[in-house]
């Protein structure tokens, strides 16, 4: 029986052991096979695709995407737009950054600002281009732009996959 939050809904499945062994291999490896990862992690074939095939149902596997780097693909520029928006047109809004096709990623923030918006450009004219889509959006009340000068530390969970 699924165990149930406050709210009465099925609770999120959170990662074992097993989980955290298969995702770790697939962390390295990528393109590992089911049999491949059964070999590593020392468990049944028939485990691990079941494992994989209940991450795909529970989308906790993310898409493919974030491994393309957008510098290959001639976007070099990455910028963070810290947005103010009207309240009421938030979900306008969203829908109108979704069809700026340099935007990758827009997070919603509590605090001083509404949203925050990951971009990529080709060059500095045409990351002005792209906050001018933005601020030109009906919603949109001030935007301020940061331009990413270095990657620090960049996306990582595997870490996490340690405490496990």
């Amino acid at each position: 029986m699924a165990t149930l939050n406050t709210n009465g809904r099925p609770a999120a499945r959170i990662a074992d052991a097993i989980d955290a062994a298969i995702l770790r291999r697939l962390s390295d490896d990528p393109d590992a096979t089911t049999l491949a990862l059964a070999e590593s992690t020392g468990l049944a074939r028939n485990t691990v695709r079941a494992r994989l095939a209940r991450y795909r149902a529970e989308g906790a596997l993310k898409s493919f995407e974030r491994r393309i780097d957008p510098a290959f693909l001639g976007y070099p520029l990455h910028a963070h737009v810290v947005t103010k928006v009207t309240q009421r047109k938030l979900a306008a809004v969203a829908e109108a950054l979704a069809g700026i096709p340099e935007v990758l990623e827009v997070s919603g923030l509590s605090g001083v600002a509404d949203l925050l918006v990951h971009v990529v450009s080709r060059d500095a004219e045409d990351l002005y281009r792209v906050t001018g889509r933005i601020l030109a959006i009906d919603g949109v009340k001030r935007t301020n732009t940061g331009l990413v000068m270095q990657e620090l530390v960049g996306y990582r969970v595997t870490q996490l996959l340690h405490e496990r």
